[in-house]
Order: C-alpha cells, then sequence, then structure tokens
C-alpha cells in the first residue's frame, strides 16, 4: 500500500518533530516515521541556548517550554586543582536582545512539548514503531519503504528529511560519508537528584580538571532540590556494565563523599562522542538535519542547539520550496549552510570547550584558556560580544540568499 504526503520526515526527535511541526503549521502534509515505539526520556540535551526561544516562540512552543522547564542566567567554572570559581551570565545580554536567558529541559520533555502540538493538526501524523527499509528517489520525488507491527507501507513524498541520529539510517542508505573523528573517551550522563539546593554552585557550572573533569547543570525544579544533569568522561575500555560501581568515585571527587553517598542516580546514559559532519546536507530530495548531519561532543550544548537552527531553516526554506513559492535551490543553500556552520564554528568551539574541561593538566595553557572567562566576568559588554557567538549559528534567511 502506498500513502502520498508533501513530506516525509525520519526521526522523532526535538529536530524532526519541529520540522514537522512548522511545516504543518504552513499546511504542508507531513508524516514522521520513529523506530522507537514511543518518546525517549534517557538523558540527552536539556540546553536551550537564548539564541534558539526566539524560534520557539514563532511555532507557538515557548510559553508551554518554559512552563515545564526553566529560565537561568548564571554559567561558573570550577577549577579543581586552585580552587577557583570564574562566574559570569547572560545578564550581560539584559537590553541587548529579547530572551537573555537560557531554557533548561529535558530533550525528551521538549519533544512532548512539541508532539502535543503536532497532534492537532490533521495535515500531520507520527508512525511510531515504523522501520525505514529502502529509500527511492527519482526527479519527481521519494519513494520510503516502512516495516512496522502492522507490516510494510510504502511512503511518497516530494522530499525526505533525515532526522535520524548520529546513526541516521537515511545517511546510511544514501552513503554519504561521516566525515570526522570520535573521541577515545566514553561520557557518562547522568539525571541525579543531590540531597540539598547546591548553594553556591551556578545552574549551569564546568568543572575543570584532567580527571574529574564534568558538567553540570540543573534541569529542572521537580522534587525537593530539582534534577540535576552530572556528565563526567572516563575511560571508553572499562566495561560499561560497570559504570553504576565506578561513578560514586567520580561524585565523591566533585561533591565530597557526604554528598556523593546521598545523592540518587536517577538515570545514566553512556556514550561516544563524535565530531563528525556528512559530506553533504542534501542528496537530490533528501536532506539531513540534527545529528544526523552532524554529531559532537556536548561540552557547550551546541549539538541541540545547531539541530534547532536547522529545523527553523527547513521549516523557512522547505516550506516555501513544497509550497512552489521557491526555487530548490534554496535548498542547496540550506546544505551549504548549515554545514558551514558546524564545519566552521560549532564543531570547533564544542571541541576547544571539551579541551579546556577535560584535558587541562598543563596549567599554563589552562590559565590561558580560563583568562577570557575571567574576563567575561569583569567586563559585561566582552561577555554580550563572547555569549553571542550562539546566534551567529544560525542561517540568514534562505529565501533572501538565493
Amino acid at each position: 500500500m502506498q500513502e502520498d504526503q508533501q513530506v516525509t520526515i525520519v526521526g522523532a526527535g526535538p529536530t524532526g518533530l519541529l520540522t514537522a511541526l512548522g511545516l504543518a503549521q504552513h499546511g504542508i502534509s507531513v508524516s514522521v516515521v520513529e523506530r522507537a515505539p514511543a518518546l525517549q526520556d534517557t538523558p540527552r540535551a536539556i540546553v536551550y541556548h537564548w539564541s534558539t526561544l526566539d524560534g520557539l516562540s514563532r511555532l507557538g512552543l515557548l510559553e508551554k517550554a518554559c512552563g515545564a522547564g526553566f529560565l537561568k542566567q548564571d554559567y561558573a567554572y570550577r577549577v579543581r586543582d586552585t580552587g577557583e570559581i570564574i562566574s559570569y551570565g547572560l545578564a550581560a545580554l539584559n537590553g541587548k536582545v529579547e530572551r537573555p536567558y537560557n531554557l533548561h529541559l529535558g530533550q525528551g520533555a521538549l519533544a512532548k512539548v512539541i508532539l502535543e502540538e503536532l497532534d492537532t493538526f490533521a495535515n500531520a501524523r507520527v508512525l511510531w514503531d515504523h522501520e525505514v527499509t529502502g529509500i527511492d528517489q527519482d526527479e519527481s520525488g521519494v519513494t520510503v519503504s516502512v516495516r512496522g507491527v502492522d507490516g510494510d507501507t510504502v511512503l511518497r513524498s516530494q522530499w525526505l528529511v533525515g532526522a535520524d541520529g548520529a546513526s541516521s539510517a537515511v545517511r546510511r542508505t544514501l552513503d554519504l560519508g561521516f566525515e570526522g573523528m570520535t573521541w577515545p573517551e566514553r561520557f557518562v550522563a547522568t539525571n541525579v537528584r543531590f540531597p540539598d539546593d547546591r548553594d553556591g554552585w551556578a545552574q549551569s557550572t564546568f568543572y575543570v580538571d584532567d580527571v574529574y573533569g564534568a558538567i553540570i547543570a540543573k534541569i529542572d525544579e521537580s522534587g525537593d532540590h530539582g534534577m540535576w544533569r552530572y556528565t563526567y568522561m572516563e575511560d571508553a575500555s572499562l566495561p560499561a556494565d560497570s559504570i553504576d560501581e565506578r561513578m560514586p568515585r567520580f561524585l565523591s571527587a566533585v561533591f565530597g563523599p557526604e554528598v556523593a553517598a546521598r545523592t540518587e542516580v536517577v538515570a545514566a546514559s553512556p556514550y561516544r562522542m563524535h565530531q563528525r559532519s556528512a559530506s553533504s546536507f542534501r542528496a537530490g530530495r533528501v536532506l539531513l538535519a540534527g545529528d544526523a548531519a552532524h554529531a559532537t561532543n556536548p561540552t557547550g550544548g551546541l549539538g541541540l542547539t545547531m539541530g534547532l537552527f536547522d529545523s527553523y531553516a527547513l521549516i523557512e526554506g522547505l516550506g516555501a520550496v513544497a509550497q512552489h513559492r521557491a526555487d530548490d535551490e534554496v535548498l542547496t543553500a540550506y546544505a551549504d549552510q548549515r554545514r558551514a556552520a558546524f564545519v566552521d564554528k560549532a564543531s570547533p568551539r564544542a571541541s576547544s570547550n571539551k579541551k579546556l574541561l577535560f584535558h587541562s593538566s598543563d596549567p599554563v595553557t589552562r590559565d590561558q584558556d580560563l583568562e577570557m572567562f575571567r574576563r567575561m566576568s569583569r567586563d559585561p559588554e566582552f561577555a554580550a560580544e563572547v555569549l553571542y557567538f550562539t546566534k551567529t549559528l544560525e542561517s540568514p534567511s534562505l529565501l533572501s540568499s538565493v
């Protein structure tokens, strides 16, 4: 059986669901194919930089998203072996941008907010528990073969978006390269509940140490003291099934043995880190977005930021092309601009962030790298300039660039 729609999207993470919602709001029929049976809630991205919030507002999601999460401005670097604390914040953007704050919200929680809105559109649907088994394209469209619990289905559409993660079946089926490198270490992302409010700790803290380096950020206000994300790095050769046995040592090194003993680990997700980009974000009538197009280590929260900006650009560009308001060269511009934003900006910055946080054994180099943040703490104008970086990851209007 063949089913027709204007756009098929593979992947029901935030990037895929946001793209589907934006297209549906333009009156475009869209089907989302997701191999998982439901939304996933493993520890993943939680930070939505101030620069991404305008897009959520345009899609009518910001109020609900803010209600589900919380807003924050503070940052800090803590240096383990010297005890130095460097504090700065998004207050430097007050009066300069409309929303001078970040949103903290679990990636699964944002996906739930998007899905609730998407479900109100008759021209959009999500096919859960469906796996892509084949992709064929011709001059007029793309045929996607999928297998679900009720059998096989063929989806025919004008365009296909692959937003199905770093191991993207869409990208692999098209034989597009995924150029770059895999970091030798393993990251462990955890959701934890501390026994206290963590007074004196910024709600986004970068703990600098070449053994116990960590990213520590508050996720939400649930429970007595909120849920926190504690992400650390370990030797990837260690057995993954005994992470819980080693974790107390890391918690104790950062927070002290008493706090570590009383900290509840709600969830833990080990994973490998990459700095990779697809060789092209477009192959004919197929476009890549989010982690399917690019993968980065999470230091600095730039992976999901890039995914959101991919989605915003696709909504504008693909929406115009699907409705015959623009030529498909707009989509070539999408592919080129988004790849350049990752390769030239996001990936180098994320790599630099990781090296400072987790590979700081040389005190001279570390001190030089930290000087920028010291200056940010005492110079709000300079801080604003640095904090504006994430805005530069957004593409200009595709409709005015071709």
